[in-house]
């Protein structure tokens, strides 16, 4: 039997542990217009990439939403794809909706923000990646691999159309079901719940999905209702693909390796005020055996274009939120607008090194796609399938250590902005320590939208809600945080009470680390050979919570 959070800390005997105190209450003021919300989030994006975080590439829209909002350093996802998707949707931990691991569907025991909002009188529409599907996989591997290279077609949907969207509290969605796409021709392409068996020439995914968001703001601008779009893009995920022209503004940009480019991000992290170099010390880039110093010159300027790739496709994702910003002033919407930007999970250290499951191995025209290695020339292209490898993920996560997947900060750890004009009571450009996660964000629509959330849905009994609402955050307060966060995923764990965290490599399972995150935000000084008491009693929340959510490894 699953546990509540506050039963779950009864018998953990955890309550008062604190990561905060603060306040409670309504967002809005008496009689006023309730906001409309809007979520952006990125896929595999590094905590750093963003220009307002430390990075070097061209993000001015987003810039500016930071610049008249609020930014979050302390903020959590879950580590990969679908995990993440689905707590910031349901405001439950992952494993409690059905996504203990990638590739499965949202069970109806949660409630997504979309379905909350619209039994709350939201309009309601989605654009981008859903991810949340139990993914099949044909009988057949030749057939299965044609029907991800546009050369066959099954006669299925993509998932079970129960799953989709459009069946999940979305008035509307286009977008794909599966997680990983060739940017220029994505599989498993829908409308709604049909297909959509062929794009244009010049068709490329940000922008598509930029072009329907833009849509359903122009077609919502002359109704009474507020509404919720969510758009969820795949940049910049691997296959690394992007347009010419924004590939061509880093050609020269990352020619001086990956350990220079760590090292400047964080002299801009110390000098913005994001970190303070005492309490965040910076660790060395992680290259797994690989040093820039070494590599010939045609290798670095290989890796120099695989990272001017994945800045491009960043450098596309903000002019995507640029075109959104615009359409919302058209409509006049963005005052009263609460937009949300933020990542999935950190950069990917993920290099693919050939087809299958849910990646091409032809051009929609009979193509092959090169994995490994290609013409640098072509590398950005659909006739290319690389990822940025082990060193620019770490570089692209700085000042944090590892990547996705792991319940290391450098994999759970986002950066998040949040702008809203007529309702945001701290200080323009403000930076926030408070420690938060993407589950938060449904408790926060909820009292946005003045909504509530009920015990059962269409039939389905509903967990409760594991999330808190950021209100008490953006009305300037410090809020009552958690009295412990818990992380897992195919086999990385943590537990952060406080300060202090316990954390496992998903390789490493059987040995846990300890970090004071107030004097090692970064997590360089393991201290766990030091409170072997606090580590045995920190496990033990773990392994409690683990059983509660059902986790098999806790068994």
């Amino acid at each position: 039997m699953r546990a509540t959070r506050r039963e779950f800390l009864q018998w953990t005997g955890l309550v008062g542990l604190s990561l905060g105190a603060g306040c409670s209450g309504a967002l809005r003021a008496g009689g006023a217009k309730r906001p409309n919300i809007v979520i952006i989030m990125a896929d595999d994006m590094g905590f750093s990439d963003v220009g307002c975080f430390g990075g070097e590439i061209a993000t001015p829209n987003l810039d500016r939403l930071a610049a008249g909002g609020l930014r979050f350093t302390q903020f959590y996802n879950c580590a990969r794809c679908c995990p993440t998707r689905a707590s910031l949707l349901t405001g439950q931990y992952p494993h409690q909706v059905g996504l203990t691991v990638n590739g499965r569907s949202l069970t109806r025991n949660g409630l997504t923000i979309a379905e909350a909002l619209r039994r709350a009188g939201y309009r309601t529409g989605m654009a981008g990646k859903w991810h949340l599907s139990l993914t099949p996989v044909l009988p057949d591997a030749e057939r299965h691999q044609a029907w991800l290279d546009h050369r066959y077609d099954p006669q299925q949907p993509f998932a079970p159309l129960e799953t989709y969207p459009v069946n999940r509290g979305f008035d509307k969605h286009y977008g794909v079901i599966w997680g990983v796409i060739n940017h220029f021709d994505p599989f498993s392409l829908v409308e709604g719940t049909e297909p959509v068996r062929s794009v244009p020439e010049d068709y490329y995914f940000t922008d598509a999905i930029t072009d329907k968001a833009v849509d359903y703001i122009q077609d919502w601008a002359g109704r009474s209702e507020p509404f919720f779009l969510y758009v969820a893009h795949c940049a910049p995920h691997w296959p690394l693909h992007a347009r010419p022209e924004d590939i061509a503004k880093y050609k020269d940009t990352y020619k001086a390796g990956w350990d220079q480019l760590r090292a400047d991000r964080y002299r801009r992290q110390v000098a913005t005020g994001l970190f303070d170099a005492e309490h965040t010390p910076l660790p060395p880039v992680q290259t797994r055996g690989r040093s820039w110093e070494t590599l010939s010159d045609e290798q670095k300027a290989f890796e120099a274009r695989k990272m001017a790739v994945h800045a491009a496709m960043v450098d596309r994702v903000d002019q995507s939120t640029g075109r959104i910003l615009e359409a919302l002033g058209r409509a006049g919407q963005l005052d009263n607008t609460v937009i949300f930007f933020l990542s999935d999970n950190g950069a990917s250290p993920e290099i693919m090194h050939g087809p299958g499951y849910d990646r091409t191995g032809h051009t929609r025209d009979g193509t092959p796609v090169m994995y490994d290695t290609s013409p640098i020339e072509l590398l950005g292209s659909e006739r290319t399938y690389m990822g940025i490898g082990t060193p620019w993920a770490s570089a692209s996560n700085t000042p944090f250590r590892y990547w996705k997947q792991e319940s290391f900060d450098g994999g759970c750890h986002t950066p998040l902005i949040v702008h809203w004009p007529t309702g945001l009571k701290t200080p323009p450009g403000a930076v926030c320590s408070q420690v938060g996660h993407v589950m938060d964000l449904m408790p926060t629509c909820l009292e946005l939208a003045g909504a509530t959330y009920p015990d059962s849905y269409e039939g389905h009994a509903l967990t409760p809600l594991m999330g808190k609402s950021l209100g008490p955050v953006l009305r300037g307060r410090t809020r009552d945080g958690y009295e412990a966060l818990f992380f897992e995923h195919v086999g990385g764990r943590a537990v952060r009470m406080g300060d202090w965290k316990l954390v496992a490599f998903s390789r490493t399972q059987d040995r846990w680390e300890l970090y004071n995150l107030a004097d090692d935000l970064t997590e360089t000084r393991d201290l766990a050979a030091q409170h072997p008491d606090r580590v045995r009693a920190m496990a033990a929340a773990w392994g409690q919570w683990a059983q509660s959510v059902d986790l098999p490894v806790a068994k």
